[in-house]
């Protein structure tokens, strides 16, 4: 069971984790904000009204210290939503393990760390294709020496969805994207049973129930006979496909927002039947603002009822043999492998996305889902049917004070001065020394983790190296 409650600075957000432990949650999940997120600081020009404001501000290894301050880090599985910069985030999270004593060894958790999605779906990144997924392969193959427990890659089709794809395409990226770390990972000289039990995937669960449940259990399909008969995984393991499910945020709505909390239950119940290892449910004032602590609750409460009480959690696969299910899976299955055809036709998942054919397709999936609704042939209850004339919208949003924004900034320039600058400057430069090189980033990376390095300093000297990426516009 997992609860995004990242927002505000990172003591802000420490309480919220601390309430979530207090009503049983197995996992932490940190969302960052925006500026985070492009990996700028919090004092930068563009930082300015996103600080704090759709997830927490992580500036420095100082910032991770404060977020898990009193939370034993080898007593909780942490997932981190951060994909551009994820690589040096992580090591500022492995630089407070050491502050806390704690062996990478012990550590649990998924680093989202999935950069191909961000240029089909999210629009969240810093370097080209390439450089990015040298970041990703050089995390892996770290890992699989000193982090064994973490999951380096949560390959994502949650933001796909999000963006407006179909179900058959959030498929078909989101392992199309899969298959490319895979390949650039064993390129890179690891072995594919070394990194191969440890990647993840995250999906989403939206509102159509057995199209959701059968897209979950052709990836499963679709992974494991690519792992042995492709790739040739010969470790079990490799072939399990592992993943992480939240429901549909797209799904709810502004109108009516108690009854979204009918629209996460379905979804996460298709999410529980399809197969999902954790599970994130959203809360009713979704569509409104970051959730406030009593919305939260009740999706807790709702992943708590479906795991002990309705008896689904109890057997593997309980809807294998129904010939509806099975016929939907089949179904999918087929379109995902004709999209997969025709990515290979196209040069593979990095020119696919550089020529635009992912974009799209999504582009053109989200247009006809408006259309459908906008004309009445698909229903969204209390939106475009059963609506509430004159509804007075009564639950309480949760806000986030613009004092937020300036506290980070004084503590992120507190710790500039404190710091010892010239060993910053030392350690930067020998990463973007490493950076024109071909060797393992990761311990540079934690380098500056250590010196208290701010997350823009570490970008900047990458860029001065990579570049930076700019995405054509496609029609």
């Amino acid at each position: 069971m997992r609860q995004f409650a990242g927002m505000g600075t990172p003591a802000q957000t420490n309480q919220r984790y601390k309430f979530l432990l207090e009503k049983g949650q197995t996992g932490l999940s940190v969302a960052f904000d925006n500026p985070t997120l492009y990996g700028r600081d919090s004092d930068h020009a563009l930082a300015v009204g996103e600080v704090g404001k759709t997830g927490v501000a992580v500036d420095t290894t100082a910032d991770m210290e404060r977020l898990f301050h009193d939370i034993p880090l080898d007593k909780v599985s942490t997932s981190m939503t951060i994909n551009a910069p994820a690589a040096w985030i992580f090591t500022m999270f492995l630089a407070n393990a050491e502050n806390q004593h704690i062996p990478f060894d012990r550590l649990r958790g998924t680093l989202q760390n999935d950069i191909l999605k961000e240029y089909i779906a999210q629009k969240e990144w810093i370097f080209p294709p390439e450089p990015h997924l040298r970041l990703i392969t050089d995390l892996m193959a770290f890992c699989a020496d000193h982090v064994p427990q973490w999951n380096t890659i949560s390959i994502s089709g949650y933001h796909i969805r999000e963006a407006g794809s179909t179900a058959a395409q959030e498929l078909a990226f989101t392992l199309a994207d899969g298959f490319t770390y895979v390949e650039h990972a064993v390129r890179a000289g690891l072995d594919i049973d070394d990194f191969a039990p440890r990647l993840s995937f995250f999906f989403n669960s939206h509102l159509d129930f057995f199209e959701e449940i059968a897209k979950l259990r052709a990836a499963r399909r679709i992974w494991a006979r690519r792992m042995k008969e492709k790739y040739h995984a010969k470790n079990p393991r490799s072939w399990l496909c592992r993943f992480h499910v939240q429901t549909a945020g797209c799904s709810l709505a502004a109108q009516q927002p108690e009854i979204n909390i009918v629209r996460t239950a379905l979804e996460a119940l298709a999410g529980v039947l399809g197969g999902c290892q954790s599970l994130h449910t959203n809360s009713m004032d979704e569509a409104l603002a970051l959730p406030s602590e009593k919305a939260v609750e009740i999706a807790l409460r709702t992943q708590q009822i479906i795991a002990f009480e309705s008896g689904a959690a109890n057997v593997i696969d309980p809807l294998g043999g129904s010939y509806y299910i099975e016929k939907l899976t089949d179904e999918l299955e087929e379109e995902a492998e004709k999209y997969f055809q025709k990515i290979d036709e196209l040069g593979g998942m990095v020119r696919a996305i550089e020529q635009g054919f992912c974009q799209r397709e999504i582009t053109r999936a989200a247009y006809e889902y408006q259309i459908a609704l906008s004309r009445r042939r698909k229903v969204l209850v209390g939106v475009n049917q059963f609506i509430n004339e004159g509804e007075i919208l009564e639950i309480p949003v949760l806000e986030i004070d613009e004092s937020v924004e300036r506290d980070q900034v004084e503590y992120l320039h507190e710790i500039k001065q404190e710091r010892d600058n010239s060993a910053v400057q030392h350690r930067l430069e020998a990463l973007e020394k490493a950076a024109a090189g071909t060797g393992n980033l990761i311990p540079h990376l934690l380098e500056c983790s250590r010196v208290q390095a701010t997350e823009g300093e570490i970008s900047d000297a990458l860029i001065k190296v990579f570049g930076e990426y700019r995405e054509q516009p496609f029609y």
